[in-house]
Parts: structure tokens; C-alpha cells; sequence
């Protein structure tokens, strides 16, 4: 049975379980199970701090897992990246009280505060950059208003707390996090693990993919494939009505409405959109 570990709280949580029940598998029904066993699909679901899921699936007592990319890198554990999520995105940045600080260079001989010195040691010594990094765990905005930093490195989605803390970005990004699967790395993939990948890959082209239905006249029939190529081919029929042909293909769904207006601008008609639960390429 393969062992899988899940955020069971945080940013990453709601998103993961909700994938994985979009995949097929069976997730908890209260928030403090944590365990849940999937019989039919032989998988059993762990729920565990994100930051502890790079470790326990490193030293190999969990065969998969899904955490964040931060902390997978500032874990050290010997686990690799396998497949991007689309979902949890954020950015590590830099930051310091507005006006102080524009550069990294101007690290130099500073205190760091962040929570992910497992990041942030590497990536100073990269720029040959000695600066004191002060690990502290939670929230690291007030450690320069208490006196402990002169700039934190912390995960950035919106800015927005940064900004009520009065500090600002600067410098290049440390790192672009997402949502990961992990797995050990050891050269040998577990029973289950790439039905598990594969059914994890329908659901993100699923969610980047919708199906596209519509009528149009023979003769401009190639005008509107150049507009829906589909993945390998659209499936183009016949209609009882002479002359018109129906046709289906995925379309990229951030582009759905326009190439929906571009259809009707040739002349297409009874154009659907329709969402993909689940799609296999």
C-alpha cells in the first residue's frame, strides 16, 4: 500500500485534499483524522505538518508526499522533487524597514532573521555573502522593530504584512515556491507511485484544459482548427445539416473566451464550454 503524506493544516492543506479527491482517493472528513486508508485504491494518507513531510519521506518511513518547495530545500532531507502542483505559489524575498536596504550586497555583516535557514545559508554563500542568520520559527516581521534583525527572508505572497510591518522588498528573489510531490530519490519508485503521479497529472490538465464544442460550415472548417489545434487532433463529424460540421477539442482555459469570440467572428455557432473532471495525455 503506498504511504502518503499530506499538509494537514496551512495554506497547503484545502488545496492538496481537494486535488486528491478531484484524483479519485478518499480524504478525511474531520480536519483532526490523521490517518485515512483507501482500500479500493490502495493508499494510505498521512496528515502531517508540511514542514515534516520532506523528512519523513527522505529517511524513507513514507513513500510520497506533498509539501511545499521551501520546505522541502530548507528541510536538507534526502528527498527530490518529482511534480509541480500548480497551486501554493509564493515567493521568497528579502526584506528590510522601507528605505534601509536595496541590494543583497548590503547584507553584508547584517543579522537575518527567517524561519528557513535551510534557504537562506545556501543561497548567501552562493553570492559569497557572510552574513549572522537568526532562526527564528513563526512570524519574523516585528525581530527588527525587536531589535534581534536588520532584515528578515521570509515567504511573500501578497506583501501585504511586510507592509503593516513598514518594511519593504529588495533584491532578486530568493526562491519561487509551489506546491510539490516529493519522494525519496533513491533510484527505485514505490508500488503505486506512478498511478498516483498519473492520476495527479489528470487533474492538473483537467484544471488547465477545457472542452470546447461548436458548429461551423465545412469551408471554414480549417480556419476554425487553426483556432482549437486540440491536443493531438480535434474530432471534427458530420451534422445532419448539409454542409456544417461538428466539432470538439480541449482549448486552454485562460484563453477559452477568446478563442470563443474568434470562432463566432468565422462564423461558428452553438459554441459550449464544458469543464474536464479528469483527462489523460
Amino acid at each position: 500500500m503506498l504511504k502518503v503524506a499530506v499538509p494537514n493544516k496551512g495554506a497547503l492543506s484545502e488545496a492538496a485534499s481537494l486535488m486528491l479527491t478531484e484524483a479519485g482517493y478518499r480524504q478525511r472528513r474531520n480536519a483532526k483524522d490523521l490517518v485515512t486508508v483507501d482500500h479500493d485504491n490502495q493508499v494510505e494518507f498521512f496528515y502531517l505538518r508540511p514542514r515534516d513531510i520532506a523528512i519523513y519521506v527522505g529517511e524513507g518511513t513514507l513513500d510520497v508526499g506533498i509539501t511545499g518547495r521551501d520546505l522541502l530545500l530548507d528541510s536538507g532531507a534526502q528527498a527530490e522533487e518529482i511534480m509541480t502542483l500548480g497551486f501554493g505559489a509564493s515567493t521568497f524575498r528579502f526584506a528590510a524597514p522601507a528605505g534601509t536596504l536595496a541590494a543583497e550586497s548590503e547584507l553584508a555583516g547584517r543579522r537575518i532573521a527567517t524561519s528557513y535557514p535551510g534557504i537562506v545559508r545556501p543561497h548567501l554563500e552562493r553570492l559569497g555573502i557572510e552574513s549572522d542568520v537568526v532562526r527564528l520559527d513563526g512570524a519574523v516581521e516585528t525581530s527588527i522593530r525587536l531589535g534581534v534583525a536588520d532584515a528578515i527572508a521570509d515567504v511573500v505572497e501578497t506583501g501585504t504584512t511586510l507592509r503593516q510591518a513598514g518594511l519593504e522588498v529588495f533584491g532578486e528573489p530568493i526562491l519561487r515556491s509551489e506546491a510539490v510531490v516529493v519522494t525519496r530519490g533513491n533510484g527505485t519508485d514505490p508500488d503505486g507511485l506512478e498511478v498516483f503521479r498519473r492520476r495527479l497529472e489528470s487533474v492538473i490538465v483537467a484544471r488547465t484544459y477545457v472542452m470546447m464544442d461548436y458548429d461551423i460550415s465545412t469551408d471554414r472548417v480549417e480556419d476554425a482548427v487553426r483556432l482549437t489545434p486540440g491536443i493531438e487532433s480535434p474530432t471534427v463529424s458530420p451534422l445532419h445539416r448539409e454542409g456544417w460540421a461538428a466539432v470538439r477539442s480541449m482549448v486552454p482555459r485562460e484563453t477559452a473566451q477568446r478563442v470563443m469570440d474568434d470562432l463566432f467572428a468565422i462564423g461558428a455557432r452553438g459554441i459550449l464550454v464544458t469543464d474536464i473532471l479528469a483527462c489523460r495525455i
